[in-house]
């Protein structure tokens, strides 16, 4: 019996279940069986020629998806079952994801009579104009973990997307409720499966793909359609009984649906009439005792729905719009006033001599001190103290910054003529489009990590990743550069294909990474107590990168399970990627025994590397700049095959990894306990990822720009970059206090 049974049905919409089943044969299943309840020919025809490794089941045009699924679940032989449509699509490896937490879930089922019924997991969703856009439902699956739970205890599971794609069933709990999951309303049936199960369990993972097709090319909708919502919510109300949790939750979902399909859909008025009055009723009939109304407009709307006041409602959303119409022609023409104000003034100073000791500095968006202009500046002071160092930071920021340091703020009026009068402008990342490069101006990009995942350019092929990007605004960008810094000669090739233009590759080592050679054993201690590890324990950094099909940050491990696996003599360094803000981070405040600490925001995140013994990661860059210390790096990469599809990389990571890899949290638990994470595999690993990615970080790599760009040495002139063998690392924090 598999663990798994994916069913497929429907008719071949717009010829997509050819690249779903393509994509299934390219990655081919364990413990899972394709069902493909094929409607139509040209869907048979489809799945016949994925034969042998489909189960076909013909079915005659015009069936409906209810009968579809009953007949592919009949054939199903599986565990558990996944309903996907033949018009959407299963990321690589989703499949076996599915099948290895289901597993899990039938191995720890704590008894017989309450076993989980449901498993959720994330998706993404394409639209005929956008590809892989990340859903808003992590936060959801985050917080609930990887216990299954009654829903009274996880109620806000109601809140993610209701599609039968998202979550896979018990095939006995199919087959118990199947007449009320099977409905030709899918959101009905999949928030009718939560409100059935057991027990819900998580897997806060990417595992399906919907697809939304262009409306224009679908059938239209009868306007009275709209009125099957109202029956939609209410049956599922009937359903909560006594569950008061589930029940407060469907009723604020249905009020706010009923509240903007009234708001968005142009309905004729007699059927907006009609929904509005049946609305009213059942907000007035399902409203859970002591429940309260949102605050501010939101509130106004859900008083006047209950009130049945259609009229007052009618005036009120007329009174909206025109007030929202009004604001917005005001901050028009202010925005336009101010754009020509400050354009004035930046031509005026344009027009300007450049100021040879005038240098702008800034990092990841105007954030503040910090990555390789950081380490740039500070070796300049050293160096070449007769130039004037300004720091571009944003508002938000600028209380944050170390004391003295000279800054200007985003728009304002010496932001302006700073960028315009400056001999040298250091970023890394791009300066905003309107910067002018004056000819006798230097810019230096830094960037800020070795590119395992595609850039630039190379991104046109993965609109997941680009998200809209402007190339023609980024090639402009890029033309303005004079000097691209680079860690080793793989970032070099890579630049040059990503981001082609004329500038010269300074083949240095990123700067950043010279603290990594410049440490001393008091460094590393200092870094550990500023963080509270005590000495003897192990500290093990915990650094994910950002995924472009992800909402925000969400754990992808259960922290505390890990921690009380790893035993107390461990600390988890926990670091959230900066794109979601250290302050939003959902790990703040939380800590078990001092054992998990969120280092989110804490900065300089080079000192949390030299304060670990070994880090965890996933696809990040901080691993190029961990490996410059030699110390154990383990790969933790649960969604390789999404990733890598999704984003695209230059190379593959599980061939060219620096040390250990696990696929599950409990491979990942064992590297440590049984102390595979540092053995001689390991360290024959780091050391061939040593050679290509440490290439020319030495503790010099700040000296070399600041001589070459800033005081104009010849390159035979600088101090050579030290072969591998003759650098020596800051000591790791056991020999720091032997």
């Amino acid at each position: 019996m598999p663990q798994l049974s994916v069913i497929v049905y429907g008719p071949n919409a717009q010829g997509h279940l050819t690249e779903l089943l393509g994509s299934l044969e390219a990655h081919p299943l364990t413990d899972a069986e394709v069902i493909v309840a094929a409607v139509g020919a040209w869907a048979r025809e489809t799945a016949e020629a994925h034969a042998p490794e489909t189960i076909v089941v013909p079915l005659p045009d015009g069936t409906g998806d209810t009968e579809a699924r009953a007949a592919g679940a009949a054939r199903a032989t599986g565990r558990w079952l996944h309903f996907v449509h033949t018009e959407d699509g299963l990321p690589a490896g989703a499949p076996r994801l599915i099948a290895e937490r289901t597993a899990e879930l039938d191995a720890a089922s704590p008894a017989p009579d309450t076993p989980v019924d449901v498993l959720l997991f994330d998706h993404v969703t394409t639209t005929w104009q956008t590809a892989a856009r990340p859903s808003r439902d992590g936060r959801h699956l985050a917080a609930v973990g990887r216990a299954g739970l009654p829903l009274d205890e996880a109620a806000d599971l109601l809140r993610l997307t209701p599609l039968l794609g998202n979550r896979a069933l018990r095939a006995t709990f199919w087959q118990a409720h199947e007449e009320q999951l099977n409905t030709e309303d899918e959101p009905r049936a999949a928030h009718a499966a939560l409100l059935l199960a057991g027990r819900v369990a998580c897997l806060n993972q990417t595992a399906y793909e919907r697809r939304v097709l262009r409306p224009e090319s679908l059938p239209p909708r009868a306007p009275e359609d709209r009125l099957r919502l109202i029956d939609h919510y209410e049956s599922l109300l009937a359903l909560t009984k006594d569950c008061r949790a589930p029940r407060t939750v469907l009723y604020d979902l249905m009020v706010r649906d009923l509240v903007r399909t009234f708001a968005r859909e142009d309905l004729p008025d007699p059927v907006a009439r009609e929904f509005f009055r049946r609305a009213s009723l059942a907000a007035v009939r399902w409203r859970p005792e002591g429940h309260r109304r949102p605050a501010g407009l939101e509130g106004v709307r859900h008083g006047l729905l209950e009130e049945g006041a259609y009229s007052k409602y009618r005036a009120f959303q007329t009174a909206n719009r025109t007030r929202r119409a009004a604001r917005k022609a005001v901050r028009t023409r202010k925005r336009r006033l101010g754009a020509k104000v400050r354009d004035h003034q930046y031509q005026r100073a344009l027009s300007r001599p450049v100021n040879p000791d005038l240098a702008v500095f800034a990092a990841y968006w105007d954030r503040g001190v910090s990555c390789n202009p950081a380490a740039i500046a500070a070796k300049l002071a050293e160096l070449a103290p007769h130039i004037h160092p300004v720091w571009v930071v944003n508002k938000e920021n600028a209380a944050l910054l170390p004391p003295g340091t000279d800054h200007v703020v985003p728009g304002t009026r010496r932001y302006w003529e700073t960028l315009a009068t400056a001999k040298y402008l250091t970023n890394n990342v791009n300066f905003p489009n309107a910067v002018v490069k004056r000819p006798d101006a230097i810019h230096v990009q830094t960037h800020h990590g070795t590119p395992l995942k595609r850039m630039g350019l190379d991104q046109m092929d993965h609109p997941a990743a680009a998200k809209g990007l402007d190339f023609a605004a980024l090639l402009a960008r890029i033309d303005k550069w004079d000097y691209s810094v680079s860690a080793n000669s793989h970032s070099t090739r890579m630049w040059e294909r990503a981001y082609p233009s004329r500038y010269t590759s300074l083949d240095y080592g990123y700067p950043r990474n010279d603290v990594f050679y410049r440490a001393t054993a008091a460094d590393v201690r200092a870094a550990r107590d500023r963080l509270g590890i005590a000495p003897g324990r192990t500290a093990v950094l915990y650094a994910p990168t950002h995924r472009d099909y992800e909402a925000g940050f969400t754990p992808r491990l259960d922290l505390a399970a890990l921690a009380d696996r790893l035993g107390e003599n461990t600390v988890l360094l926990v670091r959230a990627h900066y794109f979601y803000g250290g302050a939003a981070s959902p790990l703040t405040g939380l800590r078990r025994s001092g054992r998990i600490i969120d280092v989110s925001s804490y900065d300089p995140v080079e000192e949390l590397c030299l304060a670990a013994d070994a880090l965890v990661t996933d696809y990040s860059s901080i691993m190029f700049d961990y490996a410059n210390l030699d110390r154990p790096i383990v790969i933790y990469a649960d969604d390789w095959e999404t990733y890598r599809t999704t984003r695209g990389v230059y190379f593959d990571l599980m061939a060219e990894h620096p040390g250990q890899v696990a696929r599950t949290q409990e491979e990942l638990a064992e590297i440590f306990v049984s102390g595979a994470w540092r053995d001689d595999s390991a360290a024959k690993a780091r050391a061939a990822f040593r050679r290509r990615f440490c290439e020319y970080d030495d503790g010099r790599a700040a000296e070399r720009v600041v001589r070459r760009v800033f005081l104009g040495e010849p390159e035979d002139a600088l101090p050579p970059v030290l072969p591998l063998e003759d650098r020596t690392p800051a000591p790791t924090p056991e020999e720091a206090t032997a």
